[in-house]
């Protein structure tokens, strides 16, 4: 019979605590493994197979390597999680930095947590929940994997959400990041916009405009406030006007004037055609206080 093994006991490995066990004795085997369930044993790195379930997709070279560094001195402190797949291999649960910056440090055994777990879901919520817990995942990859757990446990952004312990709300706002153009996914990515950021821009309904906005953003260092601003400003109806064509009716390359001035000034503009190539620019403000900037920015570069 195996022992559980005991902090002092790390260093034996798992071979040395299943020694004593025939080969052919399949029985005494999984007693064995049922044993050491939820106890901490030191595992062949070889053995160890990465999560096919890990929501973080993306390492940082140069952080890992501090840290493979630093295991090599010291070793590996905290245990990484994995489950049983039969024999001596086993594949994890959680902790593939940590495994990773192992392999980098040539370690051949670390010390692990090895867990029941019964299914593909439960992979996933393990995965998930512990990665939430001490990684610093970008919103793309935490939207991804709400998005899988979804998809292939079959569950409603109610049941997601009771199970992750958010609310339904944060639960919708991640999913909506995934509707978002691959740039500006991308730019939550690298932090270049938050969270905020990308709500906001969600509100827009074009494509193409998004897109546009979002430049502008990045471009000009908005903050959550004035991007919000900028959007509402941007998605209110247009005013219909009696001398001419309404916006949604100006040709293309005027429609590209003026958002092009919509952008620069951070504020809602009309551009109105009328006969004989006359016209009006009619920009708007919501506030005092955007009146104000606007004055300010017009003082500027007058």
């Amino acid at each position: 019979m195996a022992k559980k093994v005991k902090k002092s006991e790390l260093g034996l490995g798992i071979r040395a605590l299943l020694s004593d066990i025939e080969v052919g004795d399949q029985q005494q085997k999984e007693s064995a493994l049922k044993e050491l369930t939820n106890t901490v044993a030191m595992l062949p790195v070889d053995k160890i197979s990465i999560n096919p379930f890990q929501p973080r997709q993306e390492f940082d070279q140069e952080a890992l390597e501090e840290l493979s560094s630093s295991i090599r001195i010291h070793g590996l402190i905290q245990p990484i999680t994995v489950r049983s797949m039969g024999g001596d291999d086993y594949q994890l649960i959680s902790g593939e930095r940590r495994l990773r910056a192992s392999q980098l440090a040539d370690l051949k055994e670390i010390p692990a947590y090895i867990r029941a777990a019964a299914n593909d879901q439960e992979m996933l919520e393990l995965a998930l929940i512990e990665n939430i817990q001490r990684q610093d995942l970008n919103p793309i990859e935490i939207s991804i994997t709400y998005q899988r757990l979804i998809d292939e446990c079959q569950l409603t952004h109610e049941g997601l959400s009771g199970r992750i312990g958010k609310k339904r709300s944060t639960v919708s706002n991640f999913l909506g990041l995934l509707k978002l153009p691959p740039q500006i996914q991308q730019g939550l990515k690298d932090k270049k916009i938050s969270m905020g950021h990308a709500k906001a821009l969600n509100s827009i309904q074009d494509y193409a405009l998004q897109i546009s906005v979002y430049n502008e953003v990045v471009k000009r260092q908005m903050s959550v406030r004035m991007t919000e601003d900028f959007v509402r400003n941007l998605n209110k109806p247009e005013s219909k006007g009696n001398n001419g064509p309404t916006s949604s009716k100006l040709p293309h390359e005027y429609v590209a004037v003026q958002d092009r001035i919509s952008s620069a000034l951070e504020s809602k503009v009309n551009l109105k055609l009328k006969s004989k190539g006359k016209g009006q620019i009619v920009i708007n403000f919501a506030s005092d206080n955007e009146l104000n900037r606007l004055l300010d920015l017009f003082e500027d570069n007058i």
